[in-house]
């Protein structure tokens, strides 16, 4: 497992068994914050040993940035620690979390031991945690998810932005227009640099350009999917759509991104076909 330092007391850990995930971790000596979790648990159970080994004596925080898996599934090794999330998080881990485990375990073994872990705090808008000297600023980013957020840790000016900023922006889970202001609000936040929520870290010299090339994918692909329902195509023709036509490429997370941008589509597809016959 890819392990980055990218400050002082502040570490990145990268899956290698799933799509590239991030988990951040904080390091201040009255305990650890922990910015996601990794996919698995024998990743997450590296990224706790690796907090004791740096004689942190507990992780006062597990901050989950949605509630999606892949950055969830490990919250429940870190059992002495406080969750924080936004509050629609924990309502959709009340409302189907328990469901999509069962299914997940179905399919991957390694996932036995996970236990769902609900956020004990939770908030609307935007959080500050004050732990010593360092301050981490937590703002709503909806777009990939209803519940997506961003978390600032404040100094070094490091935002891990969760899936509101990937290798391309996916929306199945959430809402175009939203994920636009929300990429809109990352820039306002002037960051030095972005974990993403997958792929690789983005420096500040990046960062406008990324950003700027998001949200014209977005409109990319807006045009393109309604250009196909406008004449009464078929879904089967989202494939002809390439990601690069839209201006992102296909190389990042070895090549997963083709399938998001698919994924995409479909989803921009059928949203659009409801919309045409008057369904909500």
């Amino acid at each position: 497992m890819k392990r980055e330092r990218v400050a002082e007391d502040i570490y990145v850990f990268y899956s290698d068994a799933y799509a590239q995930a991030a988990a951040g971790v904080v390091l201040l000596p009255s305990g650890a914050i922990v910015i996601d979790t990794l996919p698995f648990p024998q990743e997450t159970a590296t990224i706790v040993r690796f907090i004791q080994d740096q004689g942190i004596p507990r992780t006062a925080y597990v901050i989950n940035t949605h509630f999606h898996g892949d950055h969830t599934y490990g919250t429940c090794f870190f059992p002495e620690a406080k969750v924080i999330a936004h509050r629609a998080c924990r309502e959709a881990l009340l409302r189907c979390g328990e469901q999509r485990l069962a299914e997940a375990k179905s399919q991957a073994p390694a996932l036995q031991d996970v236990t769902l872990r609900l956020p004990d705090v939770v908030f609307d808008q935007e959080m500050h945690l004050h732990i010593g000297a360092r301050t981490l600023r937590l703002c709503h980013l909806p777009g990939h998810t209803e519940d997506s957020i961003g978390v600032m840790v404040e100094g070094d000016r490091i935002l891990f932005s969760g899936d509101a900023v990937m290798p391309v922006p996916y929306i199945p889970w959430g809402n175009r227009e939203q994920l636009r202001e929300s990429l809109a609000t990352v820039l306002t936040m002037r960051a030095e640099m972005i974990v993403q929520g997958h792929g690789d870290i983005l420096l500040r010299g990046e960062i406008s350009e990324t950003i700027a090339s998001s949200v014209s994918y977005l409109d990319n692909i807006k045009t393109h999917v309604e250009e196909i329902v406008r004449r009464g195509g078929s879904e089967a023709e989202l494939r002809k759509i390439d990601i690069e036509a839209c201006g992102r490429s296909r190389v990042p997370l070895d090549g997963l991104v083709s399938q998001l941008h698919l994924a995409n589509l479909r989803a921009l597809f059928r949203q659009q076909k409801r919309a045409a016959v008057g369904r909500p």
